[in-house]
């Protein structure tokens, strides 16, 4: 397979490409007309792409750093036979067209010397300094024969930690990336598959998390070619055969420009083809694909509020398919990306997605971060300033980018940074989550409770007993949803750990890695699981009568209702049973307002003047080890007599502990509550509120 045919670009496209056209790099572009005996000065046209966005720009670094690349890979080839120079040229010159400032395209000039030739860091950096030695640096892959195996996950690594200072790096390496991804032809077909499997699964969701379109879909129509060849096949026939007929968004593009021209808003209306991959997901929803399933219409405007007002004129003169509507500039994707979606019909039916943003926006949606330029506002990593003291003008820092080099430190070893890097990146969406103190937490959509307990508190997770979400106690496999305020509530217990369980329920690598570090730790800890079930257990004790209720049916029994467990000075009322006996409530309690409504007659009843009482208490917990031993104990430390207990079986980590106790003085009871809710993993305590067993 040549290069040629692995690059969908290859193929003609339609007409109405819009102006910043970001996918056509070709090989013809940069080598131009050539004798055989001398290399391209291809500079010249690294030159012109870098002075269309930067027309200040100081070229004399450039034609440096070009003059020692082209003289230390003189005499190196690539494999299709082209000298090795026109490669960083190719890199140097795609990151040009992106707007690259001058710094990115002197490192990108110089990413292979110190890999491929004997130049070295340091003559790197007494000729161009430290910001693009550390870019160099960055991209510089790790000696195969120093790491083996683990040679390419421990570069990934480098460069991600790399990345974390300064995301110019990983600008150099996407770009890198795609054009060797456009010359995979001269490889072998299993090469270029594994090449193309570590792009799909890695480089691609790089590229679309620092929002660099103009390369993610490039690459993705390359990946496609080699992976799915007869898919790809069967898609550029599709293209092909629709590029032959009239193209119906044209029709709709010149009503919508008459439109905003009569509602005096400036635009440009352009039609924007969809990439390989674009067509074949559309045709995997749909089935069957209409001709305005190819491409979509791109409309820019000059303000943020011109956006909205396109909206609004497009959705009264057109019929709107109110479903396809998304506002990302309200709401930018934490890419960068920023645009209204909409899709309008017009008169005939025909229905065209029609995308609007800001020049801008469309600058920033195609480049990302590399129209970002330095991520710092007042200086690199080798200006001899803390970067961390640096404001960052690049927001993807604080979101996964933080994660990932926060989670990379507690990998053990490289297969597992590498297979949890594929997880990670195979997240693509987020949510924000709020903690409880108000502080916002980036987290991968589908994020339980887990996962935002080891995210805000590291190891000290490993004792997390549940948790609060959105005030409302839930379990730790409560999957968040964005904007949720959530608050792990951790155990006092040192030597409370996770529970095999957890990694169910775990999305983040960062849990994932401290969960399986813990639980390797301690083999033990497997065999009692905090949420263990245990069977049903009762210790009885003592069930001599307590009631020191007086009633006014002489001689009567007096028995005080399980299911509210009256106690002095509990406002209180009776009804006769049978045997004469008289069951003694709390007026609020449910059971007096049935058998009032049933007619059943009242007892008078009043307390005695002893002060000694026997009431019944409910224990909520999440489930932990010695948890039943640290209740009894907290209990009895408080004075109170046991005279039942039950424990239920837990169920999603939390169980019920019903204690029937006799207290000396019901003045006690507040203090006994407060006492039994200290207890590690209890959450609640509360007076019966259903029937209990007779006693």
């Amino acid at each position: 397979m040549s290069a040629e045919a692995t690059n969908p670009d290859a193929q003609s496209r339609r007409r109405g490409l819009p102006r910043i056209d970001l996918r056509r790099l070709g090989r013809a572009a940069l080598l131009g007309p050539t004798s055989r005996d001398r290399l391209p000065d291809a500079i010249g046209h690294v030159a012109e792409a870098h002075r269309a966005h930067h027309p200040d720009a100081d070229l004399a670094v450039l034609r440096r750093a070009y003059v020692l690349a082209e003289t230390s890979h003189r005499g190196q080839f690539r494999k299709s036979g082209e000298p090795y120079i026109t490669h960083p040229l190719a890199v140097t010159l795609i990151l040009a067209e992106l707007g690259a400032e001058t710094t990115t395209l002197t490192a990108s000039l110089l990413h292979d010397t110190v890999e491929d030739t004997e130049v070295t860091l340091d003559q790197v950096r007494a000729e161009f300094g430290e910001e693009v030695t550390y870019l160099v640096d960055g991209v510089t892959k790790l000696e195969k024969v120093d790491y083996g195996a683990a040679a390419e996950p421990e570069t990934f690594r480098k460069m991600l930690v790399a990345t974390g200072n300064d995301v110019r790096v990983m600008s150099i390496k996407l770009a890198d990336r795609l054009h060797n991804m456009r010359t995979l032809g001269v490889m072998r077909p299993e090469k270029q598959a594994r090449i193309a499997k570590v792009t799909r699964d890695v480089l691609i969701p790089l590229a679309e998390r620092l929002g660099v379109q103009a390369l993610k879909t490039e690459l993705e129509d390359l990946v496609f070619a080699i992976l799915h060849p007869e898919e790809y096949e069967r898609t550029r026939a599709l293209i092909a055969a629709n590029s032959g007929t009239e193209d119906p968004l044209t029709t709709i593009a010149d009503g919508v420009r008459a439109v905003l021209r009569e509602a005096g808003i400036s635009a440009e209306v352009l039609i924007r083809p969809r990439h390989f991959v674009s067509v074949h997901r559309v045709q995997l929803k749909r089935g069957e694909l209409r001709g305005t399933d190819f491409g979509r219409l791109l409309v820019l405007v000059a303000e943020d509020a011109d956006c909205y007002a396109v909206l609004g004129e497009l959705h009264t003169c057109f019929t709107p398919v109110i479903s396809e509507f998304k506002d990302f500039i309200a709401a930018p994707k934490f890419n960068l990306y920023q645009s209204l979606h909409t899709a309008v019909a017009s008169s005939d039916g025909a229905v065209a997605e029609v995308l609007i943003r800001t020049h801008q926006m469309h600058k920033v949606a195609e480049a990302g971060v590399v129209a970002l330029g330095n991520p710092y506002a007042g200086g690199g990593p080798g200006d001899g300033v803390d970067p961390a003291a640096d404001e960052r003008e690049d927001p993807t820092r604080p979101g996964w980018l933080s994660r990932l080099l926060d989670w990379q430190q507690s990998a053990p070893d490289p297969d597992t940074f590498w297979s949890s890097l594929r997880e990670e990146l195979a997240q693509d969406r987020e949510i924000t989550v709020f903690g409880a103190d108000g502080r916002t937490l980036g987290l991968p959509a589908g994020a339980s409770c887990v996962d935002a307990a080891y995210a805000q508190y590291g190891e000290a997770a490993h004792g997390c007993i549940g948790a609060r979400v959105n005030g409302r106690l839930a379990t730790l496999s409560t999957v968040l949803s964005d904007g949720d305020t959530v608050q792990p509530l951790l155990a006092q217990d040192a030597a409370s750990g996770p529970s095999p369980d957890w990694l169910d329920h775990a999305r983040t690598p960062a849990a994932r890695i401290a969960i399986t570090g813990w639980l390797t730790a301690h083999p033990e800890g497997v065999k009692v699981p905090a949420a263990a079930p245990r069977p049903q257990v009762s210790v009885t004790a003592d069930r001599r009568s307590a009631a020191n209720a007086v009633t006014d049916l002489p001689d009567a029994t007096v028995r005080l209702a399980g299911c509210c467990t009256p106690v002095p000075p509990d406002a209180v009322t009776g009804f006769a049973v049978r045997g004469g006996a008289v069951t003694v409530h709390r007026e609020e309690c449910p059971a007096v307002a049935r058998m009032t409504a049933l007619g059943r007659a009242r007892v008078g009843v009043r307390w005695g003047d002893t002060a000694a009482c026997r009431v019944t208490l409910v224990a909520e917990a999440f489930g932990r080890p010695r948890l039943l031993a640290d209740l009894t104990e907290a209990i009895a430390t408080a004075g109170a007599a046991i005279v039942s207990a039950t424990v239920e079986p837990p169920s999603e980590q939390r169980v019920r502990h019903t204690y029937t106790l006799q207290l000396a003085d019901a003045a006690e009871l507040p203090a006994l509550m407060r006492v039994m809710r200290d207890v590690a993993g209890v959450y609640d305590v509360s007076r019966a509120q259903h029937p209990a067993a007779a006693g």
